[in-house]
């Protein structure tokens, strides 16, 4: 499953990694959030490093269907449902700022982008009520929304808010243009380097897989923050969703704007042309990470969604994300509790990173060069409303009864990190059989090899045994069907099928085993 973004070939060519070098700010992660907070940075004259674990885009930006809209869904009603009208403004003039700045940032670098007017719709009486819900909360927050019964979709719908002229962008594009900037700025892009913690008080000794460096300033700006301080883990929930891409017959044109749906399952399309080609991207169809019964079914409900709606359409490429809701719904970003005010994160973008990220970035870089956004002061003053605390709630306890569920009886002790380390007892793994037959091709399970959980899968051939327990938290991870992967399905962090880990809170692969 690789991106319509991501299908160019690997061209990043990675500086090189220094150990027992100084910068005045390290950041962990070449996404949208990183390098724009890396080339504020180094405008304003900081010696500035970027690590990313494995190449720009990686991760989220890469997968996203990038949409730079204030339009977003039905996020603003629900966001209006736990705060003031102040903290719901506060959040629309961050989207408004970041759109600004980035659009802004195009034009100057002639990076190509399409504005397009933005829609939510609604298919069901339901989905109606949400619309209006939604149009009262975006009229309140200040943004010009309509109510429209036409949204020129080739199906029926029973109507739709519109916002005019926002855009759409290919995000590997925009990352381009800004590695570009940072290097000739001063800075350094370090790939396959991944940070796995930060120690000291002044400076920091930023620890990765490839050495040390120290640093004044370090940014987390890699989707989850990789430090457990401030426990953000237990205070974001996991979403991974799916996206096609789909060419066009000759004569059929994609609808004219960016859409989504109000109803579940989400369905968001798009239009893009490259080469002379015309291609829509839809997707939707998200779940929580790790905990469905197939992945891949998710995947295929939404091309049959698709090719039923756009007959003739042929799919060209597949693929899916990892985004964070915030139990409360608002955005994280600012400094990292118990880093001394040195060491600062963005989260929580809730599926709109376009904006939300490059509004991190510009709370974050004001913080560590001593400026100061009325928006960011007051988000950052929120309280969590009744309904967000109960949310979170929710969230964590259903990470206890899954952690539970799949080592049954559990004894948590202490490590000498302060980390909770689980033990198993002696109830069998869910879905553990004792040994077994080795999975077929693009299969993978996990079974019990005397006292060690063990995760068994076939790919290409080739079987791999691993820890069946997540370097997180304990959790026993979960076989993806679609993207042959193994998720965890308290947090989020996923591994490839020899542990390799790709995403997530984790800092460690899983480890290698060999069959007893």
């Amino acid at each position: 499953m690789t991106s319509l973004w991501l299908d160019r070939g690997q061209s990043f060519s990675s500086d090189p990694f220094e150990a027992g070098s100084r910068y005045d700010t390290v950041v962990a992660g070449a996404g949208l959030t990183g390098l724009v907070t890396a080339l504020l940075l180094a405008r304003s004259g900081q010696r500035v490093q970027v690590l990313e674990a494995r190449f720009p885009g990686a991760v989220t930006t890469g997968n996203t269907t990038a949409k730079v809209s204030l339009l977003q869904g039905t996020v603003l009603s629900a966001l209006a449902r736990q705060y003031a009208q102040k903290q719901v403004g506060a959040y629309v003039e961050a989207n408004r700022e970041g759109q600004s700045w980035l659009l802004r940032y195009l034009d100057e670098h002639h990076v190509p982008y399409q504005r397009r007017d933005a829609y939510t719709y609604a298919t069901t009486a339901q989905g109606t009520e949400r619309l209006l819900e939604d149009l009262g909360a975006a009229t309140t927050a200040g943004l010009d929304v309509e109510y429209v019964r036409d949204a020129r979709l080739p199906f029926p719908i029973q109507g739709a808010l519109l916002l005019t002229d926002q855009a759409q962008i290919n995000p590997m594009d925009v990352l381009d243009a800004l590695l570009r900037d940072v290097r000739a700025r001063g800075g350094s892009v370090v790939g396959r380097t991944r940070l796995r913690n930060v120690s000291g008080s002044g400076p920091l000794i930023v620890h990765t897989d490839q050495g040390t460096v120290t640093a004044n300033n370090v940014v987390l700006a890699t989707g989850i923050p990789v430090l457990d301080r401030g426990l953000y883990f237990t205070k974001l929930k996991p979403l991974r969703s799916y996206a096609a891409a789909l060419e066009l017959p000759a004569g059929v044109t994609a609808p004219p704007g960016m859409y989504l749906s109000a109803e579940e399952p989400t369905h968001s399309l798009r239009d893009y042309e490259a080469d002379g080609r015309q291609f829509l991207l839809v997707g939707g169809h998200g779940h929580q990470v790790g905990r469905t019964e197939s992945e891949k079914s998710h995947l295929s409900g939404l091309l049959d969604w698709a090719t039923g709606h756009f007959p003739g359409a042929v799919t060209t490429h597949t693929w899916s994300a990892q985004d964070y809701q915030a139990t409360n719904l608002m955005p994280f970003f600012g400094k990292l509790p118990r880093g001394r005010g040195h060491i600062f994160f963005g989260t929580g973008y809730n599926k709109w990173g376009m904006t939300n990220a490059v509004a991190a970035a510009l709370g974050i870089s004001a913080d560590i060069l001593g400026g100061s956004l009325r928006w960011a002061n007051t988000i950052h003053h929120r309280v969590t409303s009744p309904g967000g605390a109960l949310t979170a709630v929710a969230v964590n306890a259903g990470v206890a009864a899954r952690l539970a569920t799949d080592w049954g009886k559990l004894a948590v002790g202490k490590s000498v990190s302060g980390r909770p380390v689980v033990e198993p007892a002696e109830t069998a793994v869910p879905e553990a059989t004792a040994g077994g037959p080795v999975p077929a091709d693009d299969g993978g399970r996990v079974y019990r090899d005397g006292a060690r959980p063990t995760a068994v899968s076939t790919v290409d051939g080739t079987t791999c045994r691993v820890s069946a327990v997540c370097t997180h938290l304990g959790g026993i991870v979960h076989w993806n069907d679609s993207e042959l992967t193994w998720d965890c399905p308290l947090h989020g962090s996923r591994f490839s099928p020899d542990g390799k880990l790709l995403e997530g809170p984790a800092t460690k692969d899983l480890p290698r085993l060999e069959q007893r």
